[in-house]
């Protein structure tokens, strides 16, 4: 009796056969170049409808729906567009790596493909939203579509040289799994670094709570003309200036001041703290009373200084900040 040879599987398209052939040798970051390993990695033949709704699952279905989702966080986006567009670029490394971790599972290919695809969606929706508040903070004339467009231009550009590098890695480094894993992450790791200095040079003017905090509270530390006013008229004909804090005093030195000057200052200020430890909020009346203080007992403390050899007319703050009045 003649055995029956089992059927052979349908043949898949040229096409198809050499893209898988092709992928086999290659190591790219793209949801497109993994899905033939994916399918084979399944046990799937390659036919149409198979390869069709696969496809489908993985790249329109799961991309659309993180689109859909990361598109309602657009008002969030317009106030930090900075750290969305670090975290895009994250979920993108992240659904990258996932499509290379997928063929090492077949039997969950479809479940990690899938999330692979998911993040990248909401990579695509974040890094798109804040390219244009990032972009139009360098338009200063009016040159959005031109910045628009040689970013464009640059973006592309750094495109085909890494696929350029990705070929060589993959033919090297790469042309193993565990070349893979060790290369994927070091990528990704130079990738979010850049990234990151990049958006800490681009400037963005817009306010939100975060930078309206900041602001304010670098504006509440500036001391204003009218308080410079007051201490000047605590402190006449002298060259320094005190700003009595609440844990401690900050003094200014004119820029002609001497080492006399500054030790006067820094009697003023040593008398005020001590008067202040009975007193819990600083005020100008207690630094008018230690200025009188010092005045009293200054010249007897100079005349011991100097007599014990201390070069008292230089004082060497190391700063070299100055005021001129």
């Amino acid at each position: 009796m003649q055995k029956k040879e089992p059927d052979k599987p349908p043949q898949g398209p040229v096409f198809w056969i050499e893209i898988s052939e092709s992928m086999s040798r290659h190591f790219q970051f793209e949801a497109d170049g993994q899905l033939s390993s994916l399918l084979f990695a399944a046990g799937l033949r390659p036919t149409p409808a198979q390869a069709t709704a696969v496809s489908w699952i993985l790249k329109d279905g799961m991309q659309h729906v993180g689109k859909l989702i990361c598109s309602n966080l657009g008002a969030r986006m317009d106030s930090e567009p900075k750290r969305w567009r670090i975290l895009a670029d994250v979920l993108y490394d992240l659904g990258t790596g996932l499509e290379v971790l997928s063929p090492l599972c077949p039997q969950l290919f479809l479940e990690i493909a899938g999330l692979g695809n998911f993040a990248k969606g909401m990579a695509v929706v974040a890094a798109r939203a804040t390219r244009l508040p990032i972009y139009s903070s360098f338009a200063k004339e009016g040159n959005l579509s031109d910045l628009f467009a040689k970013g464009e231009a640059i973006s592309t550009l750094f495109n085909v040289i890494g696929l350029g590098a990705g070929i060589q890695l993959a033919s090297t480094i790469c042309s193993s799994m565990q070349g893979k894993l060790v290369a994927g992450p070091l990528l990704a790791v130079i990738h979010i670094y850049s990234v990151t200095e990049e958006m800490r040079a681009a400037p963005v003017n817009t306010l939100n709570p975060q930078r309206t905090a900041m602001i304010v509270a670098d504006f509440l530390k500036v001391v204003r003309p009218s308080k410079l006013c007051e201490l000047k008229k605590i402190f006449p004909e002298e060259k320094f200036l005190l700003s009595r804090q609440k844990k401690w005093t900050e003094m200014v030195l004119e820029h002609q001041a001497t080492g006399e000057d500054a030790l006067r200052g820094w009697f003023v200020a040593a008398y005020a703290a001590s008067m202040e430890k009975s007193v819990y909020e600083p005020s100008s009346s207690i630094l008018q009373e230690a200025y009188e203080k010092m005045n009293s007992m200054f010249s007897p403390f100079l005349s011991e200084l100097q007599a014990k050899g201390w070069h008292t007319d230089q004082f060497l703050d190391g700063t070299g900040s100055r005021f001129a009045w």
